[in-house]
């Protein structure tokens, strides 16, 4: 769904239900363990067959957490990819409108994600998020609050930088191009493979502040330009013109190539 650029963004979504009591961090019990494995293998398999794929920046990702990985969201197949292509296990804030999904729910309540309710002070997915931190694993949340109705960036929500500040943890920048919808199922239908491409920048932190609320807006500022600087321009959206921005949620330089 494209939008017109001079009209006003839709607002975010907000969850109209809140089940909390579906909000946890996943216990990596050994049938989820067995689970996983054998879920990562299948859609490695999927996206073998139904993509062309690449990696840049696989040097970057940690060889153990914690880390707050945030990504662009262009479509249903970020997480597939991103399961596929990532060396090592994320726990990923998903939204709960999916938990009801009769299959696809089931599937991922079964391999573990941590339910969110959007557009809510939804305490228990922060929780969840900051256990799982404190425990070195990887967590992963999408900063624009949903999937981007213009494929391309939108305004970032603060969620992230609350997180990484609470939690103190690095900053490990994810982004995607080729993945949205239209271009993915299009091509399924015709039998064609999608050229998709997964990028991996290196760790940042965010700086505290005296003014926690301040912190969060530059760190989220921050974080948004970060995705930006390792995005084709088509994909930057409303950073478009920014590239890497300092410590001050500044931009520092254009993007390179």
């Amino acid at each position: 769904m494209q939008t017109q650029p001079n009209s006003p963004p839709e607002p975010k979504p907000r969850s109209q239900m809140v089940r909390s009591e579906i909000t946890c961090l996943p216990r990596l019990t050994i049938w989820r363990r067995i689970f996983r494995r054998f879920a990562i293998a299948l859609v490695r398999l999927v996206v073998w067959l139904f993509t062309r794929a690449r990696v840049y920046g696989f040097e970057h990702i940690p060889r153990q957490g914690p880390a707050l990985v945030v990504s662009n969201h262009l479509g249903d197949a970020d997480l597939v990819v991103g399961i596929a292509l990532s060396p090592v296990q994320v726990e990923a804030l998903s939204k709960a409108e999916l938990y009801d999904y009769p299959v696809l729910g089931k599937l991922m309540d079964a391999y573990g994600v941590i339910w969110v309710h959007r557009g809510q002070p939804d305490r228990h997915a922060l929780r969840a998020a900051l256990d799982g931190l404190r425990q070195e694993r990887f967590i992963a949340i999408a900063p624009e609050g949903r999937e981007s109705l213009t494929g391309a960036l939108e305004q970032g929500t603060e969620g992230a930088a609350y997180l990484a500040l609470k939690a103190g943890v690095a900053v490990l920048p994810l982004t995607f191009t080729g993945t949205e919808n239209a271009r993915i199922y299009g091509n399924l239908k015709r039998l064609r493979r999608t050229d998709v491409t997964m990028t991996v920048g290196a760790p940042f932190r965010l700086e505290e502040q005296p003014d926690r609320k301040r912190a969060i807006e530059l760190g989220t500022q921050k974080i948004m330009h970060a995705l930006a600087a390792q995005l084709p321009p088509e994909y930057q959206g409303v950073y478009a013109s920014t590239g890497e921005c300092d410590d001050e949620g500044q931009v520092r330089g254009a993007r390179e190539r």
